[in-house]
């Protein structure tokens, strides 16, 4: 088995660059108890990143979605004044059977004045809880951290290690949004980035004044 995070968990803002409001989500899922009468719960923890705290963007479910309660509402974690806020919350799932669910977010307020000129973006998380052969019990998703907005001089390389496991021993690989999925509009990826599939880690470099990713 393997998983597959796509990089909407990071904003890197080079000299120049400005967020028009969203700067980035994630989001992990942990199955609940299954009983008697086929029913299972599954918990889901999100952290979303905008320019203010009073900003928030809704995650939308379709498929086998259940009854959902909003266990923890989103809640400020960190917060630097007129530049980032990084907020999380809880919601409950509870489903008539184990058949999975998607749940999305999406919208066009990403960073502005960025060389590849993404104007939306979606982050799609894939909830399966059908018991796995190999393990017998439900999957468990990919495990990360969303990191606020980071500044980086240019001249300066740097590579971010994006923090990435998985509780069930897959291979974790981290990628791009891709346009075939509408996960960005457009995906091309930014010339001075560069991500590494198996090491989930993000390198930076360039010697171009006023560039922003």
């Amino acid at each position: 088995h393997s998983a597959t995070m796509f990089l909407l968990v990071l904003s890197l803002l080079v000299s120049g660059s400005q967020a028009s409001h969203f700067l980035g989500t994630m989001m992990t899922y942990y199955p609940g108890e299954t009983q008697t009468n086929g029913s299972v719960s599954v918990i889901l923890r999100y952290k979303q990143n905008f320019v203010e705290c009073s900003q928030s963007v809704t995650w939308n479910c379709e498929g086998n979605c259940g009854s959902w309660t909003r266990m923890l509402p989103l809640t400020k974690v960190e917060e630097v004044s007129g530049e980032w806020c990084q907020t999380e919350g809880v919601i409950t799932h509870q489903l008539p059977n184990n058949t999975g669910f998607q749940t999305k977010l999406d919208g066009g307020a990403w960073i502005n004045n960025i060389l590849n000129r993404i104007v939306n973006w979606r982050a799609v998380a894939a909830v399966e809880l059908r018991n796995r052969s190999d393990i017998g019990k439900p999957n468990t998703s990919p495990q990360t951290t969303i990191l606020p907005a980071l500044r980086v001089p240019v001249n300066c390389p740097r590579t971010i290690n994006l923090l990435a496991f998985d509780p069930d021993g897959d291979e974790v690989k981290c990628r791009y949004g891709n346009a075939t999925d509408s996960e960005c509009n457009p995906c091309d990826p930014p010339p001075v980035l560069n991500v590494s599939s198996q090491s989930c880690s993000l390198t930076f470099s360039s010697s171009v004044s006023n560039t922003s990713s």
